[in-house]
Formats: C-alpha cells, sequence, structure tokens
C-alpha cells in the first residue's frame, strides 16, 4: 500500500486502505457492522488510537491526545440508529461526541477475528501455536475469473487449444497455458437445415471427442468464445462456461496443536498471566491432560462443536453459557474463559505493530482508558 508522493499527510483513506490490507472486510460475518463508521475519509489522520471499546473515558483520552481516528474493535453502531445525542447512556451518545471532536471511527470486529494474524491468531500465539487452521471458512469473495469447458473432435484439439490460449485463456497464478483434457464419446442427430462436419443430417451420429477445460478471466470470456468458434470444426460446438467460488482460506475460530501436552489448570494459569485476565472459569478437570486447541475469541456460542472433539481438546474462549458448558462436559473436552474483553484485548497490539509497517508516518497508540467492564473480588 502506497499513499500517492504528491501528499504528505495520511487522511483516514490511507489508514483505510491499511485496515483493509490487514482485514478485508468481505471476511466479516454478514450480521456485523466493519469499516469506516462515521468520519471524512479526506481528513487528516495525525494520531491513531485503538481499543476493544468505545466508551466514555475511551472517548475523553482520545479528546485529551488529539486523536484523530479510533480503531474499536466493537463497532459501536450496531443496529440502526433513530438519533444521534448527548448526554445518555447508550453508544450513540459517545459516537457524537466523537463527530463533534472529529474523531472518525472504524471497526474491524469479525473481519478481525477471521484474518491472518488476527484476533484468534493473536490467542493462538499465546499458546504457542503459530500453525493454524480456521474452525469455520468464511465465503471468500466472487473472483473474476471462470472456467471454460468445450468438447473438440482429437484431430483439431490443438488447434482450438492454442486459440483459446492466445486469447487469454489458461492463467493460473504464474502458470500460463494451463489446461485439462479428458477423452469421451459425444452423440448428435443433426436436423435438416444443419451441415454437420462429422457424419450425415438427419442421422443419430457418435464420435470421439475431448473434453477441453481451462480457466478464463471473465473479461477475457468474449475473446476466448469468439477465438474458438473460429477454428473449430463444428457448425454449432457445444461448451459450457462455469461461475467459479474462490478457493476459501480463512475463516473464524482456529484450531491447532500445542507443542507438548499440558493440563487444563498449567494453561489457564498461563494465558491468565499473559492476557492479564481478572476472572478465569474452567470447564473440565484440572489435572486433565490437553493437547489440541479450539480457539473463538469473545463469545464461543456453538462454533467449536463444528469440529469433532475430544478429552485432549480444550476450548479458549471469553465467555461460555451456562448450557454451552454443560454441552462440553457431554463431550469430555475442556475450556478455559478468559472473559470476553480479555481474550480480545491482545490483539490490540498485534493490529498497531502491522499498521505501523504500512504507515510508519503514522503515530499510533493503544488506548488506556480501554478496560474489561468486570471486575473480580
Amino acid at each position: 500500500m502506497k499513499r500517492s508522493s504528491t501528499r504528505e499527510t495520511t487522511v483516514v483513506a490511507d489508514v483505510c486502505t491499511a485496515m483493509e490490507s490487514i482485514a478485508p472486510t468481505a471476511l466479516a460475518q454478514e450480521w456485523d457492522n466493519v469499516g469506516l463508521l462515521t468520519g471524512d475519509l479526506k481528513a487528516a489522520a495525525r494520531r491513531v488510537m485503538l481499543t476493544i471499546d468505545l466508551t466514555g473515558p475511551v472517548v475523553d483520552e482520545a479528546v485529551r491526545k488529539k486523536i484523530d481516528l479510533i480503531v474499536s474493535y466493537h463497532p459501536p453502531i450496531f443496529k440502526p440508529i433513530s438519533s444521534l445525542c448527548t448526554p445518555g447512556a447508550g453508544m450513540e451518545s459517545q459516537v457524537f461526541r466523537c463527530i463533534r471532536k472529529g474523531v472518525a471511527i472504524y471497526s474491524p470486529h469479525t473481519a478481525l477475528d477471521a484474518a491472518d494474524g488476527g484476533t484468534n491468531d493473536a490467542l493462538a500465539q499465546l499458546c504457542g501455536i503459530y500453525q493454524t487452521e480456521p474452525l469455520e471458512y468464511v465465503d471468500a469473495p466472487k473472483p473474476d475469473e471462470c472456467k471454460f469447458v468445450v468438447f473438440v473432435p482429437p484431430q483439431h484439439l490443438e488447434k482450438v487449444t492454442e486459440a483459446i490460449f492466445e486469447a487469454g485463456a489458461g492463467q493460473i497464478g504464474d502458470y500460463s497455458r494451463c489446461s485439462f483434457r479428458t477423452p469421451g464419446v459425444g452423440t448428435f442427430l443433426g436436423g435438416r437445415t444443419t451441415n454437420p462436419a462429422v457424419g450425415q443430417r438427419g442421422k443419430m451420429e457418435s464420435v470421439p471427442e475431448v473434453r477441453l477445460e481451462s480457466i478464463v478471466r471473465t473479461t477475457d470470456l468474449s475473446k476466448v468464445i469468439h477465438a474458438m468458434r473460429r477454428v473449430h470444426p463444428y457448425e454449432e460446438p457445444a461448451f459450457d462456461i462455469y461461475p467459479l467460488r474462490a478457493r476459501p482460506v480463512r475463516g473464524i475460530g482456529r484450531y491447532g496443536k500445542l507443542s507438548k501436552t499440558t493440563t487444563l489448570e498449567r494453561l489457564a494459569r498461563r494465558l491468565q498471566l499473559q492476557t492479564k485476565a481478572k476472572g478465569v472459569q474452567m470447564v473440565g478437570r484440572r489435572k486433565q491432560p490437553v493437547d489440541t486447541v479450539v480457539i473463538v475469541a469473545g463469545a464461543a456460542g456453538i462454533l467449536p462443536f463444528r469440529i469433532p472433539l475430544s478429552n485432549r481438546h480444550v476450548i479458549i474462549t471469553g465467555e461460555i453459557r451456562h448450557h454451552d458448558a454443560l454441552t462440553i462436559e457431554r463431550y469430555g473436552c475442556s475450556a478455559i474463559a478468559l472473559g470476553h474483553w480479555a481474550s480480545e484485548r491482545p490483539v490490540l497490539k498485534l493490529l498497531a505493530q502491522r499498521l505501523a509497517e504500512l504507515l510508519p508516518e503514522l503515530p499510533l497508540s493503544v488506548s488506556s482508558a480501554d478496560r474489561d467492564p468486570f471486575d473480580s473480588l
């Protein structure tokens, strides 16, 4: 990501672009509200502050530090707003204060959960796990490619293949002229107005053909079809176009193997020290050996139960509902609940580091007023 060489001041749009490269908004859950929630894209962003929640003390801190943009992990605008006013107990009051002070608000939320190096990966790293898999893949954005399939007599195969390659087919990453060929038998019965290149009209024909497949950019599709028709021997070439979906590579949640087996209690104490969580809860036997970690930052819900669980699994999350805890016990596995805020807060340090790499001239800070709303005795 590069800013224009003619502009020295970082603007809100630059920060949005950097955030999009770190946590693409297309990865967010459908119900979520992510991206720039308030602010002027062209306004200067001289100072940026990161927080989990946009609370009154956080806004006070932002005003005191002359912050121009707050990256609030949790979106303060979640449902449609009917009014913006202050004072008030709702989030609308803090949003209004930010607008009045010219402070933009950006929220990554579940996009950051799914992104590489995001909220769930931050917890995985605290466990010493760097090779993880998503629990549930997020549908990838629709690609600008399709699969083009045409059926060709064997003796014309190379001519048709060369024509579609020259028109732009067959590019996969850094590889070009890619195709797949499958031999088979084609059948047809030509009507009275046809002039078949093989066989006779009015007679059922069976001929050897090759199914030729190749990837085509949608912008090149018309050129490829035209090139194929130009050299194909048939009056009516049989061809198909299949829309493609990008291969999903990111998703919500993580699971992976610990470098060595430990116990539920040891892992819980380790995470409590690393996250400074105030009240850690456990489900399962304290001395239970565990070697596989399932991570869902924030609230676990039912998501971890979509993969097979054993007594060697431990679910690490922020909060667990009572009946979900009973379900975990029935599965025979374990769980650690760090607190919702405590399970998400570790990502802010990693996010600040990545933003600093993309925008090295931009002063960044993590809010010191952001805090867990729960306390312990």
